[in-house]
């Protein structure tokens, strides 16, 4: 039971509303990109063919799940262009500042879903669809009451695992040590999961350090990397 006067879900939730303004830029991108790259939210597979077309649709496919105001989505899909990347993610400026990357970048390679991840996962991508998904820096809730609000716990893993294709894997990363542990044990549970490193791994290349993460690094504060393969 939760402590009195806390609530937690029924259900796991990918996500807590934020507040925050959609600034005219974001607005504009909006505008300009969302009919092409947001996603209407539909309970049926993703038709990978329809979302980007025959050609694109064969190349891989990466999740991201919370993906903030899409800095390093952006970045990561610019280096990788012959993967598709699908971002999830509610809060509306961040949306409306990836979108905006988009247009800067000239992307074509992502789609974003403004819904809860864990649905998506439920019903749009079946078992065995992905080849990698991404989760940097989740909400670390530290205070203990509020572990259970954490979003990587077991049930979750275990859905993130099973619609992992064989070989692919699953790139974690946080800046809060105590949540770095719970990751490292809730993975290293999962018996679909292999850790790629003896622990911790060093930062794939292909990740960008974030301004919060340059400040912290620059206060000695530590960043934590987690990256598993399917079996």
């Amino acid at each position: 039971m939760p402590p009195p006067g806390v609530d937690f879900p029924k259900t796991i939730k990918s996500f807590v509303k934020r507040a925050g303004r959609t600034t005219t830029g974001q607005a504009k991108a909006f505008e300009l990109y969302g009919p092409r790259f947001v996603l209407p939210y539909s309970a049926a597979p993703l038709d990978r063919v329809a979302v980007f077309g025959a050609e694109a649709a064969q190349h891989p496919l990466i999740l991201e799940i919370g993906f903030g105001m899409g800095d390093a989505t952006a970045h990561i899909a610019d280096l990788m262009r012959e993967k598709n990347f699908l971002g999830c993610e509610v809060h509306e400026p961040g949306v409306g500042a990836l979108l905006k990357h988009i247009g800067e970048r000239g992307l074509t390679n992502i789609r974003i879903l403004q819904h809860d991840a864990v649905e998506v996962l439920d019903h749009m991508l079946p078992e065995q669809s992905l080849d990698g998904v991404h989760v940097f820096f989740p909400d670390p809730w530290h205070k203990t009451k509020h572990h259970k609000r954490r979003l990587l716990q077991a049930p979750l893993v275990a859905k993130l695992a099973a619609r992992l294709k064989p070989g692919g894997y699953l790139h974690c990363a946080t800046d809060w040590e105590p949540y770095a542990q719970q990751m490292l044990e809730v993975l290293g549970a999962e018996p679909l999961l292999k850790n790629t490193a003896e622990g911790y791994a060093p930062k794939p290349d292909y990740r960008p350090l974030t301004k919060f993460e340059k400040r912290g690094l620059r206060l000695g504060h530590g960043v934590w990397d987690l990256v598993y393969t399917r079996v």
